[in-house]
């Protein structure tokens, strides 16, 4: 079940990518690369890390998710923005369920709970970086104070205390996924920002 999560938040996010590749009017090349950079880019690196095989080149998978991503996107996106808020809403359900299954791997693999929780958060925004900066933007990681990095850390924060208090398994790893969602929607919606520092006034 694990890995059908994974594969969940490889779809989220390679969704979010190809919607991104099509707003910067890119081909259809290029929004498959995009895509599957979103996808597999944080996931790849939390494997590094945890100096193991990254399950993007095991599972076949792995790669036919982000390219199904880039076909529903290129043919029907028209339908898909119309849907929801789509790049906003996909790369947060791919921010939740990545900070989730990232922290738990590394519990698995015998990371500390503290470590564990970092990579969880690299697993989640890892992929976003790469998507920005492929698409020529600035990381929303950087500029976009409305919280993203921050209801990550709380998911895996979650994902972590819960593991180690004997909560394993699927409802585990969905719940700590739906918070990080949830906190990053509110944080939209509601304007919930980092503060600035001191002195610091905010942008016209």
């Amino acid at each position: 079940m694990n890995e059908v999560l994974d594969l969940a938040g490889i779809f989220v996010f390679a969704i979010s990518g190809a919607l991104l590749g099509v707003r910067k009017r890119l081909d259809v090349v290029g929004m498959a690369v995009i895509a599957s950079m979103t996808a597999l880019g944080g996931g790849i690196l939390r494997d590094l890390i945890l100096n193991l095989r990254p399950a993007a080149f095991e599972s076949v998978g792995y790669v036919l998710v982000p390219l199904v991503a880039t076909a529903i996107v290129f043919f029907w996106h028209p339908h898909v923005e119309r849907l929801m808020p789509a790049v906003l809403v996909f790369d947060a359900a791919g921010l939740g369920l990545f900070c989730a299954v990232g922290t738990e791997k590394a519990l698995i693999v015998g990371l500390s709970p503290l470590h564990a929780t970092l990579l969880g958060v690299t697993t989640a925004v890892g992929g976003g970086i790469l998507r920005d900066i492929l698409a020529g933007e600035i990381p929303s990681l950087l500029y976009d104070r409305q919280l993203y990095a921050v209801p990550a850390l709380l998911g895996a924060v979650t994902m972590a205390s819960l593991y180690q208090n004997g909560l394993h398994g699927w409802p585990t790893t969905l719940a700590a996924a739906v918070l990080a969602f949830t906190l990053r929607i509110l944080a939209m919606r509601y304007g919930l920002r980092a503060p600035l520092a001191r002195g610091v006034t905010e942008p016209e």
